[in-house]
Order: structure tokens, then sequence, then C-alpha cells
């Protein structure tokens, strides 16, 4: 069980590096690791998540996108 004082808030979620672990972004979700590992797993996480060696790295604006419910931009066109 997730406590509510260890879930960060939207403005601490913002000093984030660009990527977390998957542990600290199931935190901040409020679910636990291996429930967001299952969601990728079956291609329904919500939150982009990066492969970085034998891990999974989550990118942290797209956590903040979806505790925010800040709709999604499109790619840059370079």
């Amino acid at each position: 069980m997730i406590d509510d004082e260890s879930v960060p808030t939207l403005d601490e979620l913002r000093k984030w590096p660009a990527t977390v672990s998957v542990t600290r972004a199931a935190q901040a979700l409020g679910v636990s690791r291996s429930h967001l590992y299952a969601l990728a797993n079956r291609d329904a996480c919500p939150v982009r998540m990066l492969p970085a060696g034998g891990a999974k790295r989550v990118v942290t604006a797209s956590l903040i996108r979806v505790l925010s419910d800040e709709p999604a931009q499109a790619p840059a066109v370079v």
C-alpha cells in the first residue's frame, strides 16, 4: 500500500531528471512497480518507457502529462 505522504506532488515531479526509474514513477502514480511493469507488458502503460541497458526508464514528461491531464503533443518535425 502506498501512503499519501510518499506520493510526490506535480511541482516535485517537475524538478525530477528527464527519466526516472520504474520504481519512482510507480510511486508517483500510486501503484506498485510490478503493476506498472504489468501494464507495460500489456501495452497499456500510461507513461512512456525507454530501454536502458537491461532495465527500463520512465520519461518524466510523460509522467507529468498523465498526472496533470495535459494533452499529448505531436513530435517536433526536424
